[in-house]
């Protein structure tokens, strides 16, 4: 290693218990060789990903409402045999609303890769 790339620098941070076994934790999860090269590759290339719950929640919601109405349908159609364009209209409609959220999930963790 040449002279100007020596770690020569220290630095010391201050964590709780509850922080510290997180770090462990992810440690040993990447694989990674040493905790000290883990904690500068989070610092220089690792990302800070901030996610609206209620986002997440509405898109788990649509999901649940498809599936239930997928339920209802299949439910129907083995029983009667019949199959209605009105339920197929409602399932892709359900699937328009799901498409929007998840574009939008698409579009930034694409942005996380540049």
């Amino acid at each position: 290693m040449e002279d100007k790339n020596k770690r020569k620098k220290y630095l010391k941070i201050r964590v709780s218990e509850e922080e510290m076994n997180a770090i462990k934790k992810k440690f040993q999860n990447s694989g990674m060789d040493t905790l000290s090269g883990f904690v500068r590759a989070m610092i220089f290339e690792g990302y800070i990903v901030q996610m609206d719950e209620n986002e997440i929640h509405e898109i788990y919601k649509l999901v649940g409402n498809i599936a239930n109405s997928i339920n209802q349908i299949a439910f129907r159609v083995n029983r009667t045999g019949n199959i209605y364009e009105r339920d197929i209209e409602d399932i892709q409609f359900r699937l328009n609303l799901l498409w929007q959220p998840l574009n939008f999930l698409k579009t930034k963790i694409a942005q996380l890769k540049h």
